[in-house]
C-alpha cells in the first residue's frame, strides 16, 4: 500500500484546481475552486456509482487529507456529498484543496482504476486540456 495518492493523481488535482481557478476569474465566481472541483466530480461519480458512494469517498478523502493538512479539520462532508466549512480551503494556499482532491482521485483510482478515473474526470471537464 502506498502512502497516499500517486504523483499522477496529485498532478491531476493541481491541474483541475488550475482549470477552475482560471474559470473563476473569467466568471467572477466567489466559490473556492476546490469546492467547484468536488461539485463537478460529484456529478460525474454519482452518475457512475451513486450519490452515497461519492459522499463516502469524499468523507474518506477528507479524513486522509486531514493527516497532511490540519486546516481541513473544520471542513465537513454533508449528507448530500457537498462540503461545509470550505473557508478552510483558502487558509494556507492551495495545499489543503490539493490534498483533498488528490486523495479523492487516489481513492477513485484504487477502486475503479486509473483509466476509469480519468474517464470520469474527462466527463466532468470535457473541454479542458488535462494532460501532464
Amino acid at each position: 500500500m502506498t502512502d497516499g495518492p500517486s504523483a499522477s493523481m496529485r498532478g491531476l488535482a493541481r491541474r483541475l484546481l488550475a482549470v477552475e481557478a482560471a474559470s473563476e476569474s473569467a466568471a467572477g465566481s466567489h466559490v473556492h475552486e476546490g469546492v467547484r472541483v468536488c461539485e463537478k466530480l460529484k456529478i460525474s461519480v454519482a452518475r457512475f456509482a451513486g450519490s452515497d458512494s461519492f459522499a463516502s469517498l469524499l468523507r474518506r478523502a477528507l479524513a486522509l487529507a486531514r493527516t497532511e493538512n490540519a486546516t481541513l479539520q473544520t471542513v465537513k462532508v454533508k449528507a448530500d456529498g457537498s462540503l461545509n466549512g470550505c473557508e478552510a480551503l483558502a487558509v494556507d494556499g492551495p495545499e489543503g484543496a490539493i490534498a483533498l482532491i488528490a486523495h479523492l482521485l487516489g481513492l477513485l483510482e484504487t477502486f475503479v482504476g486509473e483509466p476509469s478515473t480519468r474517464r470520469l474526470v474527462r466527463q466532468a471537464w470535457p473541454d479542458a486540456s488535462l494532460d501532464s
